[in-house]
């Protein structure tokens, strides 16, 4: 399995920015899906996930302003955030996981400036 990580730039607080994870090779092998963030000088921390049933949960820091969704079609994930604060300027990372094994993306980075 591979993952692509892509949609991060840089925008204004208070603007949205939608991120893409799109997902090639064994794709039938990814069952579970989430996004992390690795914020300057931090520990790289979860952000949200998407279970195979289709429910979702949030960290904290953005519950109410992030969306995880995916598309089967396009076997891609995406992460929609929006009133973005300066402090979610991070790496953003997709993974995805099932039976003890994980890929991860390459991370994408988003800088969200006051």
């Amino acid at each position: 399995v591979q993952l692509q990580a892509s949609g991060g730039g840089l925008v204004q607080a208070g603007e949205s920015l939608k991120l893409s994870c799109a997902a090639s090779g064994s794709t039938s092998s990814i069952k579970y899906i989430a996004w992390h963030r690795q914020r300057p000088g931090q520990e790289r921390e979860w952000v949200a996930r998407m279970d195979p049933g289709g429910s979702t949960s949030y960290a904290d820091s953005v519950k109410g302003r992030a969306t995880i969704s995916r598309n089967y079609a396009k076997m891609t994930v995406y992460l929609q955030m929006s009133s973005l604060r300066p402090e979610d300027t991070a790496v953003y990372y997709c993974k995805a996981w099932y039976r003890g094994s994980e890929w991860w993306g390459q991370g994408t980075l988003v800088t969200v400036s006051s």
